[in-house]
């Protein structure tokens, strides 16, 4: 890649999206496989990518996390945790019938819709669930009921649904999905179906919703965004789905290799925000990636400051 004249971009700045980066549910994910391997020692087995970050995942594996899919590639009599997206209850029976030591590492607010779908199967309701087809979290809580789910990833999926009793619905939402996007959908359900029943309180966790927003406060002020995420992190994908649709170019962006510097010519302010799956770290060696290319001014704009948490399971004890 050809390097930018410095001089067309000296004066250009970087704002600074705020809240961006780890959430609870993440901290507490990342937190449960260190303390496990600290604990019980290395191999730690790991089900799925324990957060959709490829900085995460490379981290713990140098730490001594082996990352599977399936429980049949862990030995016998070893420990194994299930990540932050959740999984389904024949994967938990899976793991018992195996005779595993399992830590569970699902975000509660995963687990709060789990508990949503186990209480509307159990009145009888058939559930629809919005959400993206193959992720995991979506394939976690289908799997919490045998029988009367129902995905739908937009409104043409709704106008196509047919259920067993129309008068008995309720629905779930994948809780890193767009809140625009979401919103769309839940419109459409509740006109083709008045009777639907909907979570108490919505199911797009606090995380999602505040990173979004902050992209709609600050994509207006800018030339560019960059979101510091992977490909498979659905929230990363949202936020720059969130600035597109604002009509501001958005990049995502794993590594501060993958920084193209002919995007930063003619820019005079380039929004920078993370995933909730993205670490910090890696934001700031994007922004040190940005300043060698001759970027100088970073920023911070105002937003909410997050100060949730979330507790270790029973048997992981106290952080060191």
């Amino acid at each position: 890649m050809s390097q930018p004249d410095t001089s067309l971009i000296a004066d250009t700045e970087i704002l600074l999206a705020q809240p961006r980066g780890f959430c609870a549910g993440v901290d507490r994910a990342i937190e449960i496989v260190e303390r496990a391997i600290q604990l019980h020692g290395a191999p730690i087995y790991v089900r799925h990518e324990i957060v959709h970050n490829a900085y995460v995942v490379d981290d713990l594996r140098e730490k001594g996390a082996i990352f599977i899919e399936q429980l049949d590639e862990v030995p016998s009599g070893s420990t194994v945790i299930f990540s932050a997206h959740g999984v389904s209850k024949a994967v938990r029976a899976d793991a018992e019938a195996r005779g595993l030591r399992v830590y569970d590492a699902t975000c509660p607010l995963v687990t709060k819709v789990h508990v949503e779908v186990a209480k509307m199967r159990d009145e009888g309701l058939d559930i629809v669930m919005i959400g993206h087809k193959g992720h995991p979290e979506v394939e976690g809580t289908m799997g919490q009921a045998a029988e009367g789910m129902y995905l739908v990833e937009d409104a043409a999926d709704v106008e196509a649904l047919k259920l067993r009793d129309p008068e008995r619905v309720a629905f779930v939402t994948q809780t890193t999905l767009s809140v625009d996007d979401a919103a769309e959908i839940i419109t459409a359900l509740k006109a083709r179906f008045p009777a639907i029943r909907e979570p108490k309180k919505q199911d797009i966790c606090y995380a999602t919703q505040n990173r979004q927003d902050a992209v709609k406060f600050m994509a207006p002020q800018c030339d560019m965004v960059i979101v510091v995420g992977s490909p498979n992190s659905s929230n990363s994908n949202r936020l720059r789905e969130v600035a597109e649709k604002r009509g501001i170019p958005a990049y995502m962006v794993d590594a501060p290799s993958q920084i193209d510097p002919q995007w930063l010519v003619g820019k005079r302010r380039i929004g920078l925000t993370a995933g909730a799956s993205a670490p910090e770290a890696l934001a700031q060696e994007i922004i040190r990636r940005l300043h060698e290319l001759g970027v100088r001014n970073v920023r911070a704009l105002e937003g909410i400051e997050e100060n949730i948490a979330f507790p270790l399971p029973r048997g992981l004890g106290a952080p060191a």
